[in-house]
């Protein structure tokens, strides 16, 4: 049966159908093939990235997944029919113009960003050729290792780097000298084809070429300078002896210099530049002008000792194993002297003698030419001025004494009170007491009596015409306060000990002989005494040493004594106290570092009174005696030392302290008087700083060595 259909209807269903086949060619563009496999045009024209992929995986077979933070469009056609593989690579292309790339991921293909693609990528491969995929060609990208050989991986990074998409990445591998770069593959193909030139051998082999004249330590510098002038910055040479292969991969000319042979070891990029390096070294290497028995030199010292710097040269210098062991004299005396103690030593085969002479303060060498300059260095270096330190000192000493002393006696006479001589007495008697009753009982008897101490009160009567005292109390404290402060200070070179004593001399008597056995008829009796002496006062040493980052240490001994009054009369000889202190200590220039102290709070008491009576409240106080003290001692010293570099520090210090005595005695000065003739006492006259005398004026050494021939 025929279906009848209007047609306002067919209009309708073909509108749909042409709305239908609009949107599937929104999706797919316009590709015009019949079947899967079968070559095909393209024809994208602002169409989604998204949609151009998905239909790229159907017509490739290729899982496509799009990162959803890939947006935009693109356009992509084509002019005639292309295979879906051809089609897939100018895929790829065009992504790559929008920094978007596709990273195969296990057979799954992940279209991200471009600056993403370096993490997700799976293809990492090591050698000198990056792989390459059919399917994808040089637009996927992968990580390339590249080991090299000979050349620096640090050295190709500059050059390599400025070739690299800019969202890719290169880096150094210093430890196996490698360069890990992840870009495009075809990029990597032409990096590698780079690295592959650059990697080659460029040195020849290592050559040592023997001296004859010229010292191996004095040519190296010079052939460098030479050689390399124009070579830039990649060229270094070593002035010492230094281990082979120490010496940076980037350097192309290597000269080291081997003083043991008296050599130079020789690697050059080349075999032109080690022929160029071997004719300067035959022109350079010659003997000089001067015989060897004309080498003498006199070179004259500003600072060092000249007898102590001649043994560190001798030790200094180079000696073969041939060296002569005979003895020579190694120190000179002056025509006008009497005689000077001469030293011998080994000295080399070479010739080379070095000579003291202490009147001058100068050396004599004999050595070749070469072997001068070098002692000649080590002179400059080691007659330098050396730094001096000056060190302060502070010995601060606090004494606080306190004593109270109270108590009570008393006496009464018993018996016959006519005859005092034959009276009894009941009573109490302290010895600690301030003066103790009986014995002043003995002295007012005999109209002698001599009160103690502190606040006394007495009561006594007379018996048979004698003074006899009944009771005495007794009242006494006492404070004793005493502030000592000592600040001794010296000037010292560095790596010298200094000593500085402040006090006396005294005598202590160590033995002694009495002849008492002997009669007056047997001889004459020379009793004697041995003494020693000792320094009693305040001493210090310090042997000071600066270290290259300014730290001092210090090696300081400090010592304060004095006599204790109580025991100058004493049979037994004399007490000193003595506070002593040794030790090592590490101090910044112009720091304050405390050495040590003591803190002593010392107290002590003493009672004395009558049993069972003494405790009673109040009424006890008649029965007993006490006496308290409190001695506190604090004791502190300070150190300060500070470097004197120059002579403009060692005037400017001095001046000081100068100023500082000046101003002492200025405050110091009588004041005046009009009936006294002498108003004024002896001070210091006003510092001169500059001598304007040219007489005075001591004229420098010339330390330009003199040549005698």
């Amino acid at each position: 049966m025929a279906t009848y259909t209007h047609p306002s209807k067919q209009r309708k269903y073909a509108i749909h159908f042409i709305a239908f086949l609009a949107i599937l060619t929104l999706f797919t563009g316009n590709i015009y093939a019949q079947k899967q496999g079968e070559h095909i045009t393209l024809n994208f024209v602002n169409a989604e990235i998204d949609a151009v992929a998905r239909t790229m995986g159907v017509i490739t077979g290729r899982n496509i997944v799009v990162d959803p933070r890939v947006k935009g469009t693109m356009n992509l056609s084509s002019e005639k029919p292309l295979s879906p593989e051809s089609a897939y690579k100018q895929f790829l292309t065009a992504l790559r113009l929008q920094s978007v790339a596709v990273v195969d991921s296990q057979g799954i293909f992940k279209v991200v960003p471009e600056a993403d693609a370096k993490l997700q990528t799976s293809v990492v491969s090591a050698g000198a050729v990056p792989p390459t995929t059919a399917k994808a060609g040089g637009n996927q990208i992968v990580t390339q290792i590249f080991n090299l050989n000979y050349d620096s991986a640090a050295n190709l990074l500059p050059i390599l780097r400025p070739l690299i998409s800019p969202n890719n990445t290169i880096n150094v591998n210093p430890g196996n000298n490698s360069l890990v770069i992840t870009d495009y593959a075809d990029n990597l193909q032409r990096i590698a084809k780079i690295i592959a030139a650059s990697d080659v051998p460029t040195a020849t082999d290592v050559e040592i070429i023997p001296l004859k004249y010229a010292l191996s330590n004095d040519l190296a510098p010079l052939l460098m300078r030479l050689v390399d002038s124009g070579a830039g910055p990649t060229v270094a040479a070593a002035t010492t002896a230094a281990t082979p292969g120490q010496s940076d991969t980037s350097v192309k000319t290597t000269i080291i210099a081997e003083p043991r042979s008296n050599a130079v070891i020789v690697r050059t990029a080349n075999a032109a530049r080690m022929s160029l390096i071997k004719s300067l070294i035959g022109k350079l290497d010659q003997p000089s002008s001067q015989s060897a028995s004309g080498n003498v030199h006199v070179v004259f010292l500003k600072n060092a000792d000249a007898l102590k710097l001649a043994i560190t040269l001798r030790a200094a210098m180079p000696s073969s194993g041939t060296a002569s062991t005979t003895p020579r004299v190694t120190t000179t005396t002056n025509t006008n002297t009497a005689s000077t103690p001469t030293q011998s030593t080994n000295q080399p085969s070479t010739g080379g003698q070095i000579q003291a002479d202490p009147a001058t303060n100068s050396l004599i060498i004999t050595a070749p030419e070469p072997e001068y300059r070098q002692l000649r260095a080590i002179i400059d270096q080691l007659d330098s001025r050396r730094a001096q330190v000056f060190v302060e000192s502070l010995i601060a000493e606090v004494n606080s004494d306190k004593a109270a002393e109270f108590g009570i006696q008393w006496q009464h006479a018993l018996g016959n009170k006519s005859n005092a001589d034959n009276s009894s007495k009941l009573g109490t008697n302290f010895g600690s007491g301030g003066d103790n009753l009986l014995a002043l009982t003995t002295q007012a008897a005999t109209s002698t009596l001599t009160p103690g101490t502190g606040f006394n009160v007495a009561i006594g009567t007379i018996i048979a015409g004698k003074n006899i005292l009944g009771a005495l109390a007794n009242f006494l404290q006492t404070t004793g306060e005493g502030n000592i402060l000592s600040t001794p200070n010296l000037l010292t070179l560095d790596n010298e000990e200094a000593k500085i004593i402040i006090g006396q001399n005294v005598p202590f008597v160590t033995g002694q002989y009495t002849n008492n056995g002997a009669s007056a008829g047997s001889g004459t009796v020379n009793p004697f005494q041995t003494v020693e002496r000792k320094d009693v006062g305040l001493t210090l040493k310090v042997k000071p040493q600066i270290s290259e980052n300014g730290t001092i240490k210090l090696e300081i001994y400090q010592e304060v004594s004095s006599v204790q009054a109580s025991s100058v009369n004493s049979a037994t000889g004399l007490i000193t106290n003595k506070r002593s202190i040794q030790t090592n200590v590490l101090v910044e220039d112009g720091g304050i570092v405390i050495l040590g102290g003591l803190l002593q709070d010392e107290f002590s008491g003493n009672k004395e009174q009558v049993p069972v009576l003494g405790d009673i409240p109040l009424i006890g106080n008649l029965f007993k005696t006490e006496s308290r003290s409190r001695k506190k001692t604090n004791l502190m010293v300070f150190l300060r030392p500070v470097v004197v570099r120059d002579g403009a520090a060692t005037e400017k210090l001095s001046l000081d302290r100068y100023d500082l005595m000046r101003s002492g005695q200025e405050s110091a000065q009588p004041a005046y008087n009009f009936i006294l003739p002498i108003n004024e006492s002896a001070k210091l006259p006003l510092p001169v700083k500059t001598n304007t005398n040219p007489l005075a004026t001591p004229t420098a050494t010339d330390a330009t060595p003199t040549k005698v021939n």
